[in-house]
């Protein structure tokens, strides 16, 4: 009886995977904060994102972490730098299992952020404010988006999902994908992402070189209007789907957001949020299937179609 009048249910086509490529590596690198999650090689990559079309998911998202980083992460838009490697890679994997299946495979996504490829680990390229302080110069940061978002496409990434919060950045990845000829490459965009404490394990999963903070221009925490209106901007400027960010803490934002969205409505279980339910598990303080299971249906009843979550597999096992 319960299951027949759920008003929720979980499907292995709502989840996207999140995955890490780092250059150089010659075996997956454990993430010690992220237990079960690794930095993968091209080669693990590969059979990830195989065993990832295998369980039916939804998609990938994929994110690279270069050998050599420089102020303006121009390892972000080289044609064969690892993202764009790790792209090239996943389109293969995905094909090969749908030959095999004859199933659609998991859409393949790209974070299309500099916070990986810089050297000061921000999410876009710094200038000095007439006060002689550093920040994120925003029109300048927009440009460099622009070139990822191509590359990205060139390489075959059918999502491009630009994280940093940056004023404009849909409309001008827009732009810049059309001009190029990839009228068809969707833009998923991080709308509502807050400047959140749950963020992190993922420093540590990219090698994060970040000093300080990123207030100055991720969302604080304190406010859910201005979220909405982040999420209304994104969708004028013609974003294909909207993010929430992180899902576990923002449900309020997530459901207004989902109130209001004419296109799919995205949601990320960050890193924190796996860290927490995995540290308490280990010391045997909570049921860790339950656990894992009912926070995924609070994003899910709360408006999100896609659900961002490392344990997008074992999910898409419990529920098959």
């Amino acid at each position: 009886m319960r299951r027949l009048a759920a008003e929720t249910r979980l499907h292995a086509a709502d989840l996207v995977l999140p995955l890490f490529v780092k250059e150089g590596l010659s075996e997956p690198a454990p993430i010690a904060s992220m237990p079960g999650q690794v930095q993968h090689t091209e080669a693990s990559l590969r059979d990830a994102v195989a065993d990832a079309a295998r369980a039916g998911l939804g998609g990938v998202m994929l994110f690279g972490i270069p050998a050599e980083r420089d102020a303006t992460g121009s390892a972000g838009d080289d044609p064969d730098g690892i993202l764009q490697r790790g792209i090239r890679i996943a389109r293969e994997a995905v094909a090969a299992v749908e030959g095999e299946t004859g199933r659609p495979g998991p859409v393949v996504m790209a974070d299309t952020c500099l916070d990986e490829f810089t050297d000061h680990g921000h999410c876009g390229v710094l200038t000095t404010d007439p006060a002689g302080e550093q920040v994120v110069d925003n029109d300048a940061t927009l440009e460099r988006y622009a070139a990822m978002a191509v590359a990205q496409a060139r390489a075959g990434a059918e999502v491009v999902a630009p994280s940093g919060m940056m004023d404009g950045q849909v409309a001008v990845i827009r732009d810049a994908l059309d001009d190029a000829g990839f009228t068809d490459v969707s833009v998923l965009a991080y709308s509502a992402k807050y400047a959140s404490a749950f963020y992190g394990p993922f420093r540590d999963a990219v090698d994060s070189a970040l000093q300080g903070d990123r207030r100055t221009y991720q969302m604080d925490a304190a406010n859910s209007r201005e979220g909405l209106r982040e999420a209304d901007l994104d969708l004028a400027e013609g974003a294909d789907m909207v993010m929430v960010k992180p899902a576990g803490t923002s449900l309020d934002v997530l459901r207004g957001v989902a109130d209001r969205s004419d296109v799919p409505v995205a949601a990320y279980q960050v890193s924190g949020e796996y860290a927490m339910i995995e540290a308490a598990a280990a010391h045997g303080w909570i049921d860790r299937r339950g656990a894992v299971l009912e926070s995924v249906l609070a994003i899910k009843r709360a408006g999100a179609d896609v659900v961002l979550t490392y344990w997008a597999n074992e999910i898409a096992e419990w529920i098959k």
